[in-house]
């Protein structure tokens, strides 16, 4: 083999590890994306497990405010199978907040320990999952660099990395999902 020949291949070569190289720095990439989708998901599923104990609690002090009760089962109940981006998420949110305002019609439920630490435990998922949120965001938003940048964007696409979206929230859900539930005990 001539210099030209072996120019060449060290040329070949060096263009493989570059590949190779880029190709592991997306895939890290885009697990933080998935990671992210599945932390918003494990925080949604917490909040889904502490909607029936916190029906419990409000049965047990305003049992008769039955249809407040319903639309907050029936919301968990299709938030829970609908995917995450719906606007079921929202309407649980809606539906969660008429619940805890009972609080304040009832005021022995107002009184429970039980009903506050729930209230407080549902403050702090609320919290986690805008943390999630912001954390999915910045994940896709270091993924599409990635993606984009000199020399990644030469191979992206034909490696298969097609660009993440971000977390976009509904027109209904705007200015609501980063805040605390406001609840006044």
């Amino acid at each position: 083999m001539d210099l030209f020949g072996f120019v060449i291949l060290g040329l070949v070569a060096l263009l493989v590890i570059l590949v190779i190289g880029i190709y592991n720095r997306l895939v890290a990439l885009r697990q933080n994306v998935r990671q992210g989708v599945a932390d918003i998901d494990a925080q949604l599923r917490q909040r889904h497990d502490l909607i029936p104990n916190l029906v419990n609690t409000v049965k047990g002090y305003a049992g008769h405010e039955q249809e407040t009760l319903q639309q907050v089962i029936e919301a968990r109940a299709k938030a829970a199978s609908g995917p995450m981006s719906s606007g079921d998420e929202q309407q649980l949110r809606v539906a969660l907040d008429r619940l805890l305002a009972l609080g304040e019609a009832y005021p022995d439920l107002k009184a429970s320990a039980n009903f506050q630490e729930l209230q407080q435990e549902l403050t702090h998922v609320e919290d986690k999952l805008a943390a999630a949120r912001r954390a999915l965001n910045a994940a896709v938003s270091r993924y599409n660099t990635g993606r984009e940048s000199f020399p990644a964007i030469l191979f992206a696409g034909a490696l298969g990395f097609k660009e993440a979206d971000f977390h976009r929230l509904d027109d209904s859900e705007k200015g609501t999902v980063d805040q605390v539930p406001q609840v006044a005990f």
